[in-house]
């Protein structure tokens, strides 16, 4: 009985972690992807194994564990949803992906740079090299 009352209140924190995140974790994938249903599919998957790591995750931030893995599925499926819609279309998918990170949710550097396995100075480039490019959209 006691393992079925852990289960039910793993469950319900997830639900509420759930309720609290998915709005923000929702808009983050429509930026990486530009596309509302290749987003869904994106941040299920993030939460489903979110949801499996649940036991261990509850001491750490959950939002950030299921944000990297958000990230790295994107990372993976990039090419995929290169192009899309909306203002940032344009941009490769590292580019979107560090932009992202870096000035919608405010990573550091090197935390975005750890949790993409690259150097601190390719994020400061793709990220100034984003920046540039919309930019140079806005001025024409």
């Amino acid at each position: 009985m006691r393992v079925v009352d852990q289960q039910a209140g793993s469950y319900t924190e997830f639900e509420a972690f759930v309720a609290g995140a998915a709005g923000r974790l929702l808009h983050v994938a429509v930026l990486l992807t530009g596309e509302p249903e290749a987003a869904r599919r994106l941040l299920a998957g993030a939460l489903a194994r979110t949801y499996a790591n649940w036991r261990r995750l509850r001491a750490d931030d959950p939002y950030d564990y299921t944000r990297q893995e958000l990230c790295t599925a994107f990372a993976r499926t990039g090419w995929r949803h290169h192009g899309g819609a909306g203002v940032l279309a344009r941009l490769s998918p590292p580019e979107r992906l560090v932009l992202v990170l870096r000035l919608y949710e405010g990573v550091a550097e090197e935390v975005t740079a750890a949790q993409l396995g690259m150097p601190v100075e390719r994020v400061r480039v793709l990220c100034n090299r984003a920046v540039a490019a919309l930019r140079s959209r806005e001025a024409a």
